[in-house]
């Protein structure tokens, strides 16, 4: 008698069949976890619909990873890692995901190979496959690792996907299945046919504006930011280990946010509970530099110095300036190989809108400075090269946005 399948009714895809070993793997608790950890962490806050957790995140991406083999005609045995290795690229999250990962110092793929290779996880895993393998894939390693982590990946087809369908914000829509079948594994990892290139410029738009929209929109990157120096704060003070991270899930952490000694981690959990954040007072886009790349060069405790000097200056509790620029805008889909007529080439020389996206990819990220909202009027007249030696501003470009803004009015 065959066995019977089990589906998961997903809000993406619709139906997505399991086998009974990847049910094992999906009752250990060590997964179960995910479904208490929110995928966008604290944009609920801003998009009241992303409340989704990494367990959807995970389950979508076996079911793109196991679309992509099959499309890849991969036998059965490679088909079903894939699958494992989907299921499980995400096994090490912290709490909130992306945003207690900031403050840790391994990243989360490195809690992932723990789970994997030192839990009970392990035992399970071991009797059917070799966990070393799912590590390597997961890290985007070995044959088959751009599947699961490279450039035009199942993970991040998957999470704009959902990312998109949660908030609301229609920029995510993308055409996998055209992206799917235009793709073939070689040695040199992953290449896009030509006539795959359309679907995948539409997945590179997508992500270049869900970026301002969703993933470094003003007010994420300051709930973040409030999030991670109260986290720090416990981590310091030895209320938690960093090393035991992949065990909590969110509501753990908010218990002892609302219940440690720290009175600082207390105030911003409750400001995050009753959604008061702390507001912009100064910004700077990065395109108003001359080479904004620089900006990245400015480390942590640069930006941590500038805080205090601040605070100092303008009479606040130095913990509640914080100082944030945007993530660098990597988008590594722009490396992938197109097969033109047996040659290959990057994305950018094959599109105009990549490489003109390559070009724009600073038009999105600032530099901005936060304060609480009852001490925004001290900084009418702030400047913020005063506290950080900033990249030379480009004087053409700058005067040229200010011209066509006089003309506006």
């Amino acid at each position: 008698m065959a066995e019977k399948k089990k589906f998961i009714r997903d809000s993406v895809y619709g139906d997505i069949s399991l086998n009974k070993f990847e049910e094992r793997i999906m009752d250990m608790p060590q997964f179960q976890r995910l479904r208490r950890i929110k995928q966008l962490g604290l944009i609920g806050l801003i998009y009241p619909g992303a409340t989704h957790t990494r367990f959807e995140h995970s389950v979508g991406t076996m079911n793109l990873g196991s679309k992509l083999s099959t499309e890849l005609g991969l036998p059965d045995d490679d088909i079903e890692l894939i699958r494992a290795s989907a299921l499980l690229h995400d096994i090490g999250h912290g709490p909130f995901s992306h945003v207690s990962e900031g403050v840790l110092s391994v990243p989360h793929e490195e809690l992932t190979k723990y789970v994997v290779t030192k839990t009970s996880m392990c035992d399970l895993l071991e009797e059917k496959f070799d966990v070393n393998k799912i590590v390597d894939i997961v890290n985007g390693k070995g044959y088959l690792g751009p599947i699961v982590s490279g450039e035009l990946d199942v993970d991040r087809m998957d999470y704009l996907l959902r990312d998109s369908h949660n908030t609301g914000v229609a920029y995510g829509v993308i055409d996998y299945e055209r992206i799917i079948s235009n793709l073939k594994l070689e040695d040199d990892g992953l290449i896009l046919d030509i006539k795959g290139v359309q679907a995948a410029e539409g997945a590179l738009v997508s992500r270049y504006f869900m970026y301002p929209s969703v993933y470094q929109h003003h007010t994420t990157r300051i709930v973040n930011s409030m999030f991670r120096r109260a986290l720090k704060k416990v981590i310091d003070e030895d209320i938690i280990d960093e090393n035991d991270i992949y065990k909590y899930d969110d509501a753990e952490i908010i218990g002892v946010f609302r219940h440690c000694e720290d009175e600082f981690v207390n105030d911003i959990m409750a400001r995050l509970d009753n959604r008061q954040i702390m507001k912009r007072v100064k910004t700077i886009r990065l395109d108003n530099f001359k080479y904004p790349e620089k900006m990245y060069k400015i480390e942590q405790k640069e930006l941590r110095k500038a805080e205090d000097e601040i605070a100092e200056d303008y009479d606040i509790e130095k913990d509640y300036v914080f100082i944030n620029i945007a993530e660098y805008p990597r988008f590594d889909e722009m490396k992938t190989q197109v097969n033109v007529d047996g040659k290959l080439y990057p994305l950018t020389e094959i599109s105009n809108i990549i490489g003109a996206l390559s070009k724009a990819r600073f038009n999105i990220p600032d530099i901005s400075v936060y304060v609480d909202e009852s001490e925004k009027s001290k900084f009418t007249k702030f400047k913020l090269e005063n506290y950080l030696d900033l990249p030379e501003i480009d004087r053409e470009k700058f005067h040229g946005i200010h011209y066509d803004q006089i003309k506006l009015f």
